[in-house]
């Protein structure tokens, strides 16, 4: 026979009604904990319901044969206008050079073609072949910024890209900025905010509040550059010359060029959807006046103005205006 001490209590040795909860909410927390399966193609159908599913795969090289379309110009661009195409169309109207611009529609995986692959292994817009090239010979070019570089190296009178040493690095540095932080975080932003399945709102909060932060974070670096804060000799105070008209020793580079094109894309439309707030004022633009004040001064440039619009639905949209 037990004795009173060895009996089960029911306050102690059964689960009450409040343990019995606590358990629960333990066990549905370990099954909302994430767990990566053993390889990642097990994830891979979690992605469909994107605006880019059809096309999107881990493997690279062509998926079909052929050749890119050529003019008669000496340079020849493979493009689309977004914030990457753009870059290079105003570089490319800013030079005032020879060249022909042709429409790359990657939603229809034109840049998988075995010619394009031929410009660009990495099957991304822009692309160019310059057909006057170093010794004389083509050359394939991809990336934007490294695009930009090669044609300010080729025509250093236009002075896009500086030849003193100091202001060269500086160049360097927020090119190499847009490229590895700017240009990507942005895009990551827009994923979430307005391609990623809609039925996915966990993943898309998260992705939206995180990649939005950082844009919103990249934008706070140029509003304080152009301030006026830093020197690049190690201060981060304000210089005495005060705020900065351009990032580069307050003259007009391929630094603003190349940065300017993302911040462009977040106050026009291209991450507006109908239901959705603004991206402009999702992201509260308005706050950065300094960064307001440069793209203006940037967007009123004709050379501007046509660069966004190259491979915009025809490869020279205003060419096609002047003959109507």
């Amino acid at each position: 026979k037990l004795s009173s001490k060895a009996r089960p209590s029911p306050s102690r040795g059964l689960p009450g009604a409040c343990h019995i909860a606590a358990m629960a909410e333990e066990a549905g927390a370990e099954q909302k904990k994430w767990v990566p399966p053993p390889v990642i193609e097990d994830l891979f159908k979690a992605t469909q319901g994107n605006q880019f599913a059809s096309i999107n795969r881990p493997t690279a090289g062509p998926r079909s044969e052929e050749a890119l379309p050529a003019g008669d110009a000496p340079f020849q661009l493979y493009s689309l206008a977004t914030p990457n195409g753009w870059k290079v169309g105003i570089l490319l109207e800013e030079l005032g050079i020879p060249y022909d611009a042709h429409v790359v529609n990657i939603g229809k995986g034109e840049q998988f073609t075995s010619g394009f692959v031929g410009a660009s292994p990495n099957s991304k817009i822009p692309a160019a072949i310059d057909r006057e090239g170093p010794g004389g010979e083509p050359i394939a070019l991809m990336e934007s910024a490294a695009i930009m570089l090669y044609l300010c190296e080729k025509y250093p009178e236009k002075g896009f890209l500086p030849s003193d040493p100091r202001l060269r690095s500086q160049c360097m540095q927020w090119l190499f900025w847009q490229v590895g932080g700017q240009g990507p975080m942005t895009g990551n932003f827009g994923h979430f905010m307005v391609y990623a399945p809609a039925d996915q709102v966990d993943a898309r909060n998260y992705g939206v509040a995180r990649y939005g932060m950082e844009v919103q974070r990249h934008l706070d670096v140029l509003e304080r550059h152009l301030s006026g804060q830093g020197d690049f000799c190690g201060n981060s105070g304000p210089r005495k010359e005060g705020p900065r008209s351009y990032l580069v020793g307050d003259t007009y580079t391929v630094a603003d060029m190349a940065c300017v094109c993302w911040v462009l894309l977040l106050r026009k439309t291209g991450y507006d959807r109908p239901g959705q707030p603004r991206a402009c004022e999702f992201l509260g633009l308005d706050k950065y006046t300094h960064v307001k004040k440069w793209v203006d001064q940037l967007e009123a440039r004709e050379e501007v103005q046509r660069g966004i619009r190259v491979c915009a639905g025809s490869p020279k949209p205003w060419l096609d205006e002047k003959k109507e």
